[in-house]
């Protein structure tokens, strides 16, 4: 069931090589500056946008609340439009259904629409060992695929390379892959786009199976869509004999009419424009008009176990617009390798460790891969709190507690490595609920602040390796209440006057007891 990388290590670890790279952090700050200012001017065009994310949102949460209901739904109206419904519990069988598939045909190989279900599967990894080829033909994919890398971005999957370096890939392994790169090809935005033109064209009049996503599904039709800005989904949408879809099933929506929110807050969202260049909708079969063959592969992979977390599920929420990526100082700094997953950035953080049910030391550190400075949520279209979820995830990751893995609620332990933040966390609430306690350590801690170190020793060192330890102030709010306003009923709850501003600048006495009213 696992969507990270084999072998990858915690998030800690991988940040702290990515961000000694100079090359990938100069790439990423240019690139998602330049997005997010871009996608910024784009959304203030709309003066409701507040009210279309808060529609995308509650969409969504209906759709989840309802989630069976709409793909029973979805499912009589592929099957009644001349389609094929296949359902895949995990990774595993989706791999073996979609391999299935390809071998019917008798072709060996396939072009693939950009999708981020596929390289969460490691589809191209489970064709490669049934002997299939996959050609990826989006731009950004082909030169990660050219170049033997993984994504590094939602929207930009080759976001870490620049113009040279991808001259390089392609002056080296097209070849190997197909129609080789022109001589004499240059790093101007234009050749590269050229040569790939070239490279992909042979390769999309020849296949006779396309393998793509879906950015939404709609139930009451059947209808799947896809949109992109390049042209190349609508080739592998409308060429091949075979069409196979993989798409999640948190991505139905009810209506068309529902669809029309998320066809204005994706490409605002995503890549900053009214509108994506190529939107392209399919329902089922029709003869003489596309494929002749339409299958559906709709993929859980986890998704029903982070339905059942209150919280975490509105994780599920997401439509891969990728703009919390580009306002997150971590993912700037960190780049998308680090997350070690296909989803990476803040969205990865959450979703990720819940697909996976926690059961790596990655997915017990993505939780901590944020400052929690709450960017990630303002740009959110479909306002998922992912500063929430976080801190939600590094509760369970910490104390453990119930959750909903494969299907059945089980007790899940705490990670390993907290178990000196687990003790400070009990010792801190246990203190708290014993005001005396309380008392006399903000005194003694008042005492002895002169003695307090600037950088922690032993598990703390971690912590101030970025950071100082705060300065103990002289005393407590506590003490200063009681000296400032009297000891006698001074604390605070205690009835003393209090002077106010009644509005006109004349100061007076309350003329009552007891602590001002909160004018909340």
């Amino acid at each position: 069931m696992s969507v990270t990388y084999l072998g990858m290590p915690p998030f800690p670890e991988a940040a702290a090589a990515a961000t000694g790279d100079e090359r990938l952090r100069g790439n990423l700050r240019h690139a998602t500056r330049t997005i997010r200012d871009k996608r910024a001017a784009a959304v203030a065009e709309l003066a409701d946008w507040s009210a279309l994310r808060a529609a995308g949102a509650q969409i969504k949460d209906r759709t989840l609340r309802h989630l069976d209901h709409y793909l029973e739904q979805l499912e009589a109206a592929v099957t009644a439009a001349g389609g094929t419904v296949h359902w895949a519990t995990d990774a595993q069988e989706a791999g073996e259904i979609v391999t299935r598939l390809v071998r019917a045909t008798g072709e060996r190989e396939v072009v693939k629409v950009k999708s981020m279900v596929t390289q969460e599967i490691g589809l191209n990894e489970a064709l490669e060992q049934a002997g299939i080829s996959a050609y990826e033909t989006d731009l950004a994919e082909l030169i990660v695929q050219l170049g033997e890398d993984r994504p590094s971005h939602i929207l930009v999957p080759a976001i870490h390379r620049n113009r040279s370096e991808i001259r390089e890939i392609f002056r080296e392994r097209m070849g190997h892959w197909g129609r080789p790169a022109p001589d004499g090809l240059t790093d101007r935005p234009g050749d590269l786009a050229e040569a790939a033109r070239l490279h992909l064209r042979e390769k999309f009049l020849r296949a006779k199976v396309g393998v793509s996503g879906a950015n939404f599904l709609v139930a009451e039709t059947g209808t799947l869509v896809v949109v992109e800005s390049e042209g190349n989904g609508r080739m592998c949408l409308t060429l091949p004999e075979t069409l196979i879809s993989v798409a999640g099933i948190e991505k139905v929506v009810p209506t068309w009419q529902d669809l029309e929110v998320f066809l204005q807050l994706l490409p605002r969202s995503s890549t900053a424009e009214r509108m994506n260049p190529y939107t392209s909708t399919w329902t089922g079969v029709t003869p003489g008009d596309g494929p002749a063959a339409f299958h559906l592969v709709l993929l859980d992979n986890g998704r029903t176990d982070t339905l059942a977390d209150q919280v975490g599920r509105q994780a599920l929420r997401c439509i891969r617009c990728s703009a919390c990526l580009n306002v997150c100082p971590v993912y700037e700094r960190a780049g998308g390798h680090a997350y070690g997953s296909p989803y990476p950035g803040p969205i990865g953080a959450i979703l990720t460790p819940q697909l996976d049910s926690m059961e790596t030391g990655l997915d017990a550190s993505l939780p901590y891969a944020s400052s929690l400075c709450g960017a990630c949520y303002e740009v959110c279209p479909v306002a998922i709190d992912i500063p929430e979820v976080l801190v939600h995830l590094r509760e369970r990751v910490v104390q453990g507690g119930t959750a909903t893995v494969r299907g059945e609620r089980t007790t899940v332990r705490p990670a390993r490595g907290h178990a000196a933040e687990r003790a400070a966390m009990r010792a801190a609430s246990w203190t708290f609920d014993h005001p005396r306690a309380l008392r006399a350590g903000e005194r003694m801690a008042a005492r002895a602040r002169r003695l307090v170190p600037r950088r922690l020793p032993g598990p703390g060192r971690a912590w101030t390796d970025t950071r100082e330890v705060p300065q103990v102030p002289a005393e407590s709010f506590r003490d200063w209440w009681r000296r400032t306003r009297g000891t006698a009923g001074g604390a605070p709850g205690s009835t003393t006057a209090h002077t106010v501003d009644d509005g006109t600048g004349a100061v007076g006495s309350t003329g009552r007891t007891g602590p001002l009213e909160d004018p909340r």
